[in-house]
């Protein structure tokens, strides 16, 4: 029998504590998203398709963005139990200096496209977890004031640190600018981008009628209404244009074709390698081959990339392709990964087969896009409760404990010649 009684008032209060109503609407909105998917729900709201559709597409049929996705949700971990991990060590070394995480911001184009903070809001983001920013030749602040964001933000116990991704120009002399421009502003490592000779066949960008600037047509106005903080941000604040490059007008494509080189070789990396005082990193590898003769060549590290699947539909997924690529080069050279990282637990599965550091584009954009420099700083600290949480469950205090053991790579895809090696055993 159910024993009842008269509700006690002082009881019936104490289940009643009604949160403080948060009046910041932006504030309220990030507190709100708990992943990076959610960053990614606020940020589709809030953005035009056309700039939305830029970030979040890749090329032709998407296939290497997805497959890129579903092999890190492929994951399987194992953890170790009664190991106690009450205090996490999330930082590491990285090409000759510290990061309070073990992910950086990756290079990202046309970013005050975006939301008007653009990469300054990633770079004083950046700096302020004390974490790598990088900086693209087609960004749209310049060397010298992602510079001076990085320098006004107050520095904690880990610096902020900025890189340079480079892209080889048809006119050399625009690239060997933007090279010593970088040195001198004090950024301390190149990224030598090497899978883009031609721009990559964005279809959703061709859909929209993206272009850059932005045209006005009968669709982009009826896009606009339900979104007039964008505009108002975008017409209110400086042009939109490239800080380093003098061209623009036309389609992504159009530009990235006009601009870059497909005839790019090993000379020109031996050229850039003479003039850049810092750690010079090439990114945009696909296999081992190209990897060992690499660092055969003397670069200080590579970035296992496929430029978030944007450029060659079907490429390699480089998750699946970092532990032959560590097994080959790993001792010789620092090996990083990026492209469809979208949770702290990508990263630690990358770390532990043998990464030693990772690159996020589209969920720092995501982030930006949700909210400015804020949506930045909360897409950061989303991903850093994802790595504490997972190396804690884990077993794990610091990144160095972690081990291939620790990560199996389940597939979907596998290569029909292996399908009949397996058949016959």
């Amino acid at each position: 029998m159910v024993q009842r009684q008269l509700p006690k008032v002082g009881e019936f209060l104490e289940l009643m504590q009604f949160k403080k109503p948060e009046l910041d609407a932006r504030k309220r909105r990030l507190d709100a998203a708990l992943t990076i998917a959610d960053l990614r729900a606020i940020a589709k709201r809030r953005t035009p398709k056309a700039a939305f559709d830029y970030t979040d597409g890749a090329a032709e049929g998407e296939l290497s963005l997805a497959r890129a996705r579903r092999a890190f949700e492929d994951v399987e971990f194992h953890p170790d139990i009664l190991r106690p991990a009450a205090v996490v060590d999330t930082s590491c070394e990285i090409l000759g200096g510290p990061s309070a995480l073990p992910f950086g911001i990756a290079p990202t184009g046309f970013t005050r496209l975006m939301q008007t903070e653009g990469e300054t809001a990633g770079a004083s983001a950046a700096a302020a977890a004390g974490i790598p920013f990088t900086l693209s030749t087609l960004g749209t602040t310049s060397i010298e004031d992602v510079k001076a964001a990085t320098l006004r933000e107050p520095q904690g116990p880990i610096p902020g640190r900025n890189w340079f991704q480079l892209y080889v120009m048809r006119d050399r002399s625009i690239s060997y600018g933007l090279v010593e421009r970088a040195a001198a502003a004090g950024f301390d490592t190149l990224q030598f981008t090497v899978d883009t000779p031609i721009a990559g066949a964005r279809l959703r960008d061709k859909r929209n009628g993206f272009s850059i600037p932005p045209q006005l047509t009968l669709g982009t106005i009826v896009n606009a209404i339900p979104r007039p903080w964008w505009w108002y941000d975008f017409l209110t604040t400086p042009k939109l244009e490239f800080a380093s490059l003098s061209t623009t007008g036309g389609t992504v494509g159009e530009l990235l074709n006009a601009a870059m080189d497909p005839t790019i070789s090993d000379d020109d990396l031996d050229v850039i390698r003479g003039m850049w005082p810092g750690k010079l990193v090439v990114k945009g590898v696909q296999n081992v081959q190209d990897a060992a003769r690499l660092i055969d060549r003397g670069v200080d590290g590579i970035v296992l990339s496929n430029h978030g699947g944007r450029q060659l539909d079907r490429a390699p997924v480089p998750f699946h392709l970092l532990p032959k690529v560590v097994r080959e080069v790993g001792k010789d050279a620092t090996v990083m990964v990026d492209t469809g990282i979208m949770n702290g637990a990508d990263i630690v599965a990358s770390i532990a087969l043998g990464a030693k550091f990772t690159l996020i584009g589209r969920a720092y954009l995501y982030g930006l896009m949700a909210g400015g420099r804020q949506g930045v700083d909360r897409t950061i600290a989303i991903l850093r409760g994802e790595i504490e949480r997972t190396m804690t469950l884990l077993g794990v205090s610091s990144l160095a404990e972690l081990e291939p053991r620790h990560v199996t790579q389940l597939t979907r895809l596998v290569p029909v010649g292996d399908q009949q090696i397996a058949s016959r055993v």
